[in-house]
Formats: C-alpha cells, structure tokens, sequence
C-alpha cells in the first residue's frame, strides 16, 4: 500500500479540488458570507455562492433547508438529494475558490426528478459565473408590487 505525500501545504487545496473532494461549509460566518454575494433562485432551490478570495483553490458547499420544508425526515431527506447533485456537478462546473450553498425549498427539492435538480443546478452556475451584476434569471429588472402597509387594514 502506497501513501501519496503532499509535497507542499498550499497543493492540499489543489489537490482537494482535483480529487473532486468538496468541502463543506460548517460555520454560521461562512453561510452568512454566502448569503450576502450572489444568489440564483433555481427551480428547486436556491443557490448561493460567492469567491472567498483568499488564495485557496479548494471549493466548499453548504447546505440548508429550514423547519418550513417540513420536520426532520423531510428536510433530511432534501438535503441528502442537495449533496448528491453537488458532488456530482460542482467538481466539474465550479470555480476554484468559490463557497456554494444549496438552499432547499419546500416540496420542489424533495419531489423534483433527480435529472431536473441536475439541470437546475448547472443552469444556477451558469447564472452565477456569467459575470453579470445580478444573478436573478429575469436580469434583475424589478417587480412591481402593491406597497405594503401596516396594520391589520388599509
């Protein structure tokens, strides 16, 4: 049995991606960081992502679902299908250096077929990496709403 050694500490990144071993995003900081960069609302989740720029190749994911999905069976249940559709696509389409979040969504995530997750996610990447300003699939333009108010009337 042979070990393979990593020469230097900076290749461990590297190599990481070039194994297509994600890493996975733990801390509450590193999901809020997330959150406030890029975001493409996909048709069964959402996918947040951003460029840490901290000099590392390695790609990290997180994923999420709250209570609103459902109780723990459903939420795992989603989150499982996230993990799979990420380890098969984001070792391939994602960018070095990049933290990606997977977001699941009520029902979609959990009853969507599995090739229409896959295609969700390839097309959210696309959407995030396009270098436009605002990932949002319609380009951004504003929706027009009713105001709100306060209050239970007028």
């Amino acid at each position: 049995m042979t070990e393979k050694a990593v020469t230097e500490p900076s290749d461990a990144a590297f190599i990481h991606a070039r194994t297509g071993k994600l890493e996975t995003l733990r801390k509450r900081p590193d999901f809020l960081a997330a959150a406030r960069a890029k975001r493409a609302p996909a048709g069964s989740f959402m996918l947040q992502a951003r460029n840490r720029n901290d000099g590392t190749d390695a790609v990290r994911v997180g994923f999420t679902c709250s209570k609103k999905v459902g109780n723990a069976v459903a939420r795992n249940r989603a989150k499982r299908r996230l993990r799979e559709i990420a380890r098969m696509i984001l070792p391939t389409q994602a960018r070095p250096g990049w933290d990606y979040v997977l977001i699941g969504w009520r029902d979609a995530t959990a009853n969507r077929p599995f090739d229409a997750l896959q295609d969700d996610l390839e097309q959210a990447l696309r959407r995030i990496h396009s270098g436009g300003r605002n990932s949002a699939p319609d380009g951004g333009a504003k929706v027009s709403r009713a105001p709100r108010t306060r209050g239970r009337g007028a």
